[in-house]
């Protein structure tokens, strides 16, 4: 296969990395310990951490897991939203030669016991807003060791103390809840401190995550993620960054603002893990759907890097309160997760100076694999080249790729990409093809320069009278329409095209009516993908990372 993209690389950016440096992620890890010691590694409502605090923490919290009795391989549930205690628990898992199990905070007892079961997690940390969760289903998964963090835990005295306070008894966002046995987080690293800490020789090939997929497509299932995948990662993610971070004045701290969930693939590898590796400092919003609260946070600080999904954006240049901030230092605005509409980064780009560059990965790529290159302000509409040491193939359902031009699903190979599900031989095979490569279920069209745009997923695709609709098209189109705020396009069921095109709105102006919705897509689509509903809704359901959940409107769906 010709790696037509090649030639399209940015100056400066190699076609391979040497993921073979590092033996592990603890590695990685306390090597940036030792060269950046003193600076600020992160900061969360005001309180910063620095890398030898974190150096010196996440090792009394390695050495207290040891001490439980958990072995090397050991998994560790981290079910928490943006707080300090998240980076010290990472880092003490993967020091312990432990495996991470990254848990969404806003789990149901069903998810949440499902995912404790299927890992096998032995301990679990957890934010006490959501351990009464934990307490309906504890005794049936195989978790011993429980900790409970406290939102003030590491905020200092006096103020851990009233936030602390203020969390449990005046914004009640504490429910009751009882866990016998378990040990407070405090306690955990006091202990820690006093205990000897085994070294572990982790290699390239020991398990550093169990990253659970969204479960779309089934059952939620554990991506096998290896220390060298997530090392390959963080240094393709690395190398790909640097014509933008170059440009201009030298930064001497790179400072990234973490909005999404570092639970989420997207955050783990692009703000925390690629942070520590180049010495960042990463500021922790623990709650970006408080858009007038987030946007006080980013007024203190001068700011590089800001991955974020296109509905985060969004809400963003949406609100009043964002010409308050200073977006002088911004380098790169990294989006994943889901599409980025072009509305949305006109407005972004116009209004901060810096290009929203579009990247694709997914948890079993750990997660980047391809990403518009960072020294330019065009909007592409695609999804980029593929990063160094990565290959993307298109290919047919008989496994053959397609002519350039041609749609078929988006295949990739690369040292990020996953060992397979866990414990899931059979739907590990469904995806790995004989020669190495991840079948997506994206479906794609590369162009001669080895750019890629995604049409769509097969499973959202809509099929309107024997013609493929994919919803991205007519959701890029309705976000242009004036008085619209956000769109999800779904398929409902018609006797007579067997499909036809139904939309959700979200309105910014409230004088905007199903026609005027109707009438901007007649000049714009043709018949087929013209929407034949139009429903409004206060807000669309969405993942806690903010893309918007299809399969919910289609489940809920009516067609009139």
């Amino acid at each position: 296969m010709e790696k037509q993209w090649l030639k399209h690389y940015p100056a400066g950016v190699p076609a391979e990395i040497d993921a073979s440096q590092y033996r592990s992620l603890a590695q990685l890890l306390e090597e940036s310990f030792r060269d950046y010691a003193d600076r600020r590694a992160f900061v969360c409502m005001d309180k910063a951490i620095t890398y030898a605090e974190l150096d010196r923490l996440s090792g009394h919290f390695a050495a207290w897991l040891q001490a439980r009795g958990l072995k090397p391989g050991a998994r560790v549930a981290i079910m928490m939203p943006n707080v300090l205690q998240y980076p010290v628990v990472l880092a003490g898992v993967l020091r312990a030669g432990m495996v991470v199990v990254n848990v969404n905070p806003l789990y149901t007892p069903r998810e949440l016991e499902h995912q404790l079961k299927d890992s096998g997690a032995e301990a679990i940390v957890i934010l006490e807003n959501f351990a009464a969760t934990l307490q309906q289903v504890l005794s049936a998964t195989p978790v011993r060791h429980v900790v409970v963090a406290s939102m003030g835990d590491m905020l200092g005295g006096l103020k851990g103390a009233v936030v602390n306070f203020v969390v449990r008894n005046v914004k009640k966002m504490v429910p009751a809840w009882e866990l016998p046995n378990c040990v407070r987080f405090p306690t955990a690293l006091a202990e820690g401190s006093r205990l000897q800490r085994k070294p572990v020789d982790t290699g390239p090939d020991d398990i550093a995550f169990l990253q659970y997929t969204g479960g779309t497509t089934g059952v939620s299932k554990g991506a096998v993620l290896l220390h060298r995948n997530v090392v390959a990662n963080v240094l393709q993610s690395q190398a790909w960054m640097q014509p933008a971070l170059a440009k201009g004045a030298p930064i001497d701290q790179v400072v990234t603002i973490t909005a999404l969930p570092l639970y989420h693939i997207f955050a783990l590898t692009v703000c925390a893990l690629l942070g520590m590796r180049s010495g960042g400092l990463s500021v922790l919003i623990p709650n970006p759907r408080d858009i007038p609260g987030f946007i006080k946070e980013l007024q203190k600080y001068r700011f590089h890097m800001f991955p974020a999904v296109n509905t985060l954006y969004n809400a963003l240049i949406n609100h009043p309160d964002i010409d308050k901030v200073d977006f002088s230092a911004l380098r790169v605005a990294n989006g994943g997760g889901m599409a980025v509409q072009e509305a949305v980064a006109k407005k972004w780009l116009a209004k901060t100076g810096c290009p929203i560059i579009e990247g694709y990965g997914l948890s079993e790529t750990s997660p980047s694999a391809t990403c518009n290159p960072t020294d330019t302000d065009a909007f592409s509409g695609t999804i980029g080249l593929p990063l160094p040491s990565t290959e993307i193939a298109i290919r047919d359902d008989d496994g053959r790729d397609v002519p350039l031009g041609q749609p078929g699903e988006i295949c990739l190979r690369g040292p990020q990409v996953m060992a397979g599900y866990w414990n899931r031989p059979e739907e590990t095979a469904k995806v790995m093809t004989p020669d190495g490569f991840f079948k997506t279920g994206d479906i794609g069209i590369m162009d001669e320069r080895g750019y890629t745009r995604i049409v769509d997923r097969k499973k959202d695709m809509i099929l309107v009278s024997g013609f493929n609709v994919y919803p991205n098209e007519i959701e890029g189109v309705v976000a242009e329409c004036p008085g619209v705020l956000e769109v999800a396009a779904v398929g409902v069921p018609d006797e007579h095209s067997g499909e036809v095109v139904k939309l959700f709105v979200v309105k910014k102006d409230p004088t905007l009516t199903e026609q005027d919705v109707i009438a901007f897509c007649k000049d714009r689509l043709t018949g087929y993908k013209r929407p034949k509903y139009v429903e409004f809704r206060t807000e669309l359901p969405k993942t806690n990372v903010g893309k918007i959940l299809r399969r919910e409107l289609r489940d809920s769906r009516k067609a009139a």
